[in-house]
């Protein structure tokens, strides 16, 4: 049975209910061109809707959209190219951390003074523009957070890492260590002892990382936005309504607020008809159909080292399909197979929806892992940094993926790998199942996120939204200020009732003791004068 396809026309009540005409900022400040894809969608959406949208990010527009204004700040820009320059897969393939610990805490105060030092933000800053509500990326907000304190306007988050639970957390929605695998480790949320240890130590770790960057970030804020700018922590905790990416037959089930929506896929599409070059070229595999190779919009191809070039060469030319991978760069390869066949952009979703695929080689990227279950197409995954192996550890958990570690990655393993998830029917039948369980909802992710931004616009921030939860810390949160107090209480409790007991105790024992002495003290009196009694007895004879 063919899974039901999600409708193109809004649900009546969505028309019914606009809040139309109003002005929205959005900002996403996340490192990598994935994080924009959202926040486009959504603002396509919005401005069928007569909305006026304004997006502020790091990267040029590669399209145009009708109504959408877009402003790059070219020192933010400039900041993210230099800094997105790490060999990644070389850096896997040795074994180590393809971005180092110091390089992400620095990452958002760094990016932050770049942002605000910027002339056009300035004159943005100074331009005294008005707007009725600003959305920021989940991922990197902090720096944002001075734009809604300048403006004194209500804001959402589109949490485009829908595995990192800190947005969520912070506004109270719960994420115990020990069902939250941390979004950067291939942890699940089914863990045993020795894991969930794990698990909260990076959780912990990341915390603390966390906690240094935005302290010094807090300090670029203030000689921004001047002294009194309260803590990004605090401001954190009020947001209005988060669009979560993520969705539980893709993600796992979580028990989230009220003011929390699930929009993963609100950028999947129907494929649409390949050009003829494509489509000639597909169709010349014959039954035999294509492989689909991209690391995504974070991993560069042309920095990756020419070993692994190599490697994915040896295994894909040893294939009896054809083979299409996207580039980002002339590379210094020669000896390509004919059956492969190398582009710097290709048609993602297109190719996905062609009847003709059997199987999708990718890093992990969130986007593309839901883009392969809306269009039912089993993946090899090979993971390089961020949420990469969380994505990749879900998804074989769902048993549609073969997940492969570039540390020990061969052409053997890969050209193995490959024959297995074409060849065994379990990935396609997995696939399928979660396809349908994706597709199976009321409305679509986009209809679902016009929703909610609209009623955060009618409703003023829909602050009634809002749990109490967000303002307790964490001793309070967790009661353990309540079990510190009952603690006490009951060793009080204790303590008092030993003492009680104890002199208790003691009174009896003196008392029993005073008693008995008593009681010698009269039988000695009596026998004394029964003594006195019979002496004088004994000296009257005795005068007789």
């Amino acid at each position: 049975m063919k899974a039901s396809r999600w409708p193109i026309v809004c649900l009546p009540i969505l028309l019914a209910a606009s809040a139309c005409g109003s002005d929205i900022l959005m900002v996403t400040m996340g490192g990598t061109k994935s994080h924009k894809i959202p926040f486009l969608e959504l603002a396509r959406g919005l401005i069928r809707r007569n909305h006026n949208i304004t997006l502020i990010s790091p990267f040029s527009p590669d399209f145009h959209i009708e109504g959408l204004e877009e402003i790059i700040p070219e020192g933010l820009a400039s900041f993210v190219r230099g800094y997105m320059t790490f060999d990644l897969v070389g850096a896997r393939m040795r074994g180590e951390e393809p971005l180092p610990y110091k390089d992400i805490v620095r990452y958002g105060y760094e990016a932050c003074e770049a942002f605000l030092s910027d002339y056009e933000m300035k004159s943005f800053l100074r331009s005294g523009r008005s707007y009725d509500l600003i959305m920021l990326d989940g991922a990197y907000p902090e720096c944002a957070l001075g734009l809604v304190y300048r403006m004194k306007l209500p804001f959402m988050y589109i949490n485009t890492v829908g595995f990192y639970a800190g947005p969520t957390s912070i506004s109270g929605s719960p994420a115990p260590y020990s069902v939250t695998p941390i979004f950067a480790k291939a942890f699940t949320d089914n863990m045993g002892l020795v894991d969930r240890a794990l698990n909260a130590f990076w959780h912990l770790g990341a915390l603390l990382g966390h906690g240094i960057s935005v302290t010094i970030l807090q300090g670029v804020l203030r000689r921004h936005f001047g002294p009194n700018m309260p803590h990004v922590y605090d401001m954190g905790k009020n947001v209005s309504f988060i669009l979560q990416n993520g969705h539980y037959s893709v993600s796992y089930p979580r028990p989230f607020l009220p003011n929390v929506a699930e929009v993963a896929c609100i950028h999947c599409k129907e494929s649409k008809t390949l050009n003829s070059d494509l489509e000639d070229w597909i169709s010349g595999a014959g039954d035999a159909g294509f492989v689909y190779v991209s690391m995504g919009s974070s991993v560069k191809t042309n920095k990756m080292p020419l070993s692994a070039h190599r490697l994915f060469v040896d295994a894909l030319g040893r294939l009896p399909q054809r083979v299409l991978w996207k580039q980002d760069g002339v590379q210094n390869l020669t000896n390509i197979p004919s059956n492969i066949r190398l582009y710097n952009w290709l048609p993602q979703q297109d190719l996905l929806g062609h009847p003709k695929i059997k199987v999708f080689i990718t890093h992990g990227g969130l986007l593309s892992m839901f883009e392969t279950v809306y269009h039912a197409v089993p993946i090899i995954s090979i993971p390089v940094f961020c949420d990469h192996d969380s994505n990749a550890a879900k998804a074989e958990l769902d048993g549609y993926a073969k997940k492969l570690d570039l540390q020990h990655l061969t052409s053997d393993k890969l050209y193995r790998a490959i024959k297995e998830v074409i060849n065994e029917p379990k990935y396609k039948i997995q696939v399928k199942k979660r396809q349908t369980l994706l597709r199976d909802q009321k409305e679509t992710p986009l209809e679902r996120a016009i929703y909610w931004t609209e009623y955060v616009l009618r409703h003023k921030g829909a602050y009634h939204l809002q749990s109490p939860a967000k303002d307790l810390n964490f001793f309070q949160y967790y009661m353990l200020d309540v079990a510190f107090v009952v603690l006490i209480a009951l060793f009080t409790t204790l303590a008092l009732t030993l003492i009680v007991v104890r002199l208790s105790f003691k009174w009896l024992v003196d008392y029993v003791q005073s008693k008995r002495v008593g009681s010698l003290i009269d039988k000695s009196s009596d026998l004394l004068k029964r003594s006195t009694k019979l002496i004088d007895k004994s000296s009257n004879k005795k005068k007789l």
